[in-house]
């Protein structure tokens, strides 16, 4: 469970494309998230994009830090959503943007994830109301 496979990444032109022109989307101090519920041809709940700007990160060593700090902290609290997804049998992409200038310590990050899945759930909820 606690993995990220290369089919949980969000690589598809065309799921991206649906997902700016069709996706709802929160924001949680320093993350925004564009979410959008849709049938995938893989078998996992959901697919993840994850987008860290160049223009608040010049150097790719900081962009490529921030990524693998998101894409660590999605790995180890994703249950919570997938078990949603698989009892409703319901199937997302989403993509995280972080934008912000600093380089958030990890344990910050973390718990900004959390609150950004717990959140997605809430959102299902509504949306399937």
């Amino acid at each position: 469970m606690h993995t990220f496979k290369k089919s949980e990444r969000l690589c598809s032109q065309k799921l991206i494309t649906e997902l700016f022109s069709k996706g709802k989307s929160f924001y949680i101090n320093p993350f925004k998230v564009v979410w959008h519920s849709t049938e995938l041809a893989v078998g996992t709940p959901s697919q993840l994009l994850i987008s860290v700007s160049k223009r608040n990160f010049k150097k790719a060593v900081d962009r490529n830090k921030v990524k693998r700090l998101i894409r660590e902290s999605f790995r180890k609290n994703k249950a919570p959503l997938y078990e949603y997804c698989k009892l409703h049998e319901k199937q997302c992409i989403f993509m995280i943007s972080y934008n912000t200038k600093i380089i958030l310590p990890y344990s910050e990050i973390e718990n900004k994830i959390k609150v950004i899945l717990q959140r997605l759930v809430l959102e299902y909820e509504k949306s399937s109301k």
